[in-house]
């Protein structure tokens, strides 16, 4: 899994969704936006385990995933508890922030608006620390100003910093 994508939202740990997942593949039917795909390759232990890459289609935090799974390598979890990773924004390049224009697309977007991403004097994107990680903001970010983290490269830095 390169570094950008992402476990499904509900799968948690990786080593425990990667002892867990049968590579059935019903996670992946179940998807209704098309964001789950398949690994490929030969490691037999992510050949076949489903992952999100956020730059080619994002997950839209629909839930039918962790349903779908029968061992339970993927979590039935509300959208609030996805923990796939966090969305940081570049104010920098955000359009609002330059004063260009006022652009609103990452929160227009975001599945969880008004929670993971709200608008500060009502114009201002904030990505707050209700994120879970889905990457529909960076994914509609007409600047690209919007940098999403994978769950597990956050928690490895957590680590490495106690």
């Amino acid at each position: 899994m390169s570094s950008t994508q992402l476990l499904p939202p509900g799968a948690g740990d990786k080593k425990r969704f990667l002892q867990n997942c049968i590579h059935c593949g019903k996670c992946v039917e179940a998807c209704r936006f098309d964001a789950l795909k398949i690994t490929e390759g030969l490691n037999p232990m992510t050949a076949g385990t489903p992952y999100i890459d956020p730059e080619k289609a994002p997950c839209f935090l629909c839930m039918h995933c962790g349903p779908a799974c029968p061992t339970g390598a993927i979590s039935a979890i509300e959208q609030k508890d996805a923990d796939m990773g966090a969305a940081f924004l570049d104010k920098n390049q955000c359009f609002t922030y330059l004063g260009a224009v006022i652009c609103r697309t990452c929160f227009e977007k975001c599945p969880m608006r008004n929670t993971a991403i709200v608008l500060e004097n009502g114009y201002l994107p904030v990505i707050t620390d209700q994120c879970v990680g889905c990457g529909v903001c960076a994914y509609v970010c007409p600047r690209h100003a919007i940098t999403l983290i994978p769950r597990e490269r956050i928690h490895e830095k957590v680590r490495s910093e106690a």
